[in-house]
């Protein structure tokens, strides 16, 4: 019933109250080696949201939630873009890897997130982060 309710829900809304909560927990700082760092090969500038991490992580817990278990790889394709070669045709790229191995193992710490014991390899939503899905959702329908 809640998958129904987080589909239907606004994705930004979501994402901006899961950050939210992200922004008060002392296990899911930034660390500072990502102050400067790009996203991926296809992006010009690293971001300039102060709070992209939190906003990566809420995202990723959301993408974790509807179609775990995913690994890393299906992540980076999802996050990928289009990278501009000069004359040459554009060809699409898998994001960087590195912050969202970095989150999912702070979401892991958390206990939102864990690794799938069955046959397909990944990362599946806990009970402790099916709660915490449940929480901000139920708050959003207020």
């Amino acid at each position: 019933m809640v998958r129904t309710l987080i589909r239907e829900m606004d994705t930004k809304s979501f994402i901006d109250k899961c950050a939210e909560e992200f922004l008060k927990m002392k296990e899911m700082q930034m660390p500072e080696n990502f102050i400067y760092s790009k996203t991926g090969p296809h992006k010009k500038y690293s971001p300039s949201n102060p709070n992209w991490w939190y906003i990566r992580a809420a995202s990723l817990l959301r993408r974790v939630y509807l179609n775990g278990p995913v690994g890393v790889s299906r992540l980076r394709s999802y996050y990928g873009g289009r990278k501009e070669r000069g004359h040459k045709p554009e060809k699409t790229v898998r994001s960087g890897g590195g912050s969202i191995r970095e989150i999912l193992q702070q979401l892991e710490t958390v206990g939102f997130v864990e690794k799938n014991k069955g046959k397909k390899p990944g990362r599946i939503i806990s009970q402790k982060g099916d709660n915490f899905v449940k929480k901000i959702v139920s708050e959003a329908n207020k």
